[in-house]
């Protein structure tokens, strides 16, 4: 799916804006995955999001598979809420609390404006079906630049619960809201102006 995010936009019941479908970019946070020799390496985190995402319409635009590294995280994420073709971005790994977890450090450090109820609802929810070890996940969200980024744990369980119950249904509405302010303006970005 190429569209123009112009082009997917509408309003919702209320007449706020949505942007469906999303065009999502996925990073999976694994050392071991991404050191494997192997060309299409075990995901079930990736697959997970991308099979909620794909079951309600959306369109998975880039995964990419990065090591537990802060600049190698942030460069990926950084480089997918670039992109005009890309509405929301979703990492999976690194959330708990060894010393290499350290996706919500480099995810954050991008965020203009965070998300803290998304982190809230999720350990609320992981509480119901893990218990008092739904403290550990550090999950976490934000805008970075007019993207929403979700930073969830590896487990399909939680990608599932995370997808399934808060993120698939308010990312259309999320994405709508973040790029409002571009709704019906030019690329004002330096490279439209070329060199004169």
């Amino acid at each position: 799916m190429t569209v123009d995010q112009d082009d997917r936009r509408s309003t919702d019941d209320h007449g706020h804006d949505v942007i469906d479908p999303l065009c999502v970019g996925i990073v999976t946070v694994s050392s071991s995955r991404a050191q494997a020799d192997e060309a299409d390496p075990d995901d079930p985190g990736g697959d997970t999001i991308r099979e909620c995402f794909e079951d309600e319409g959306h369109e998975v635009q880039e995964r990419v598979l990065v090591r537990d590294d802060y600049s190698a995280i942030r460069t990926a994420v950084r480089g997918l809420v670039a992109r005009r073709d890309i509405d929301v971005v979703l990492t999976t790994g690194g959330t708990g609390v060894t010393a290499d977890d350290v996706s919500p450090e480099a995810t954050s450090s991008l965020f203009e404006r965070e998300l803290p109820g998304f982190g809230e609802l999720f350990r609320s929810l992981s509480w119901e079906e893990v218990g008092t070890r739904a403290m550990a996940s550090r999950a976490t969200a934000g805008i970075a630049v007019d993207t929403p980024v979700f930073c969830l744990p590896g487990s399909k369980s939680a990608c599932r619960t995370a997808c399934e119950e808060l993120i698939v249904p308010e990312a259309p509405h999320l994405a709508g809201l973040a790029t409002r302010h571009r709704k019906d303006t030019t690329d004002r970005s330096l490279s439209a102006y070329g060199d004169e």
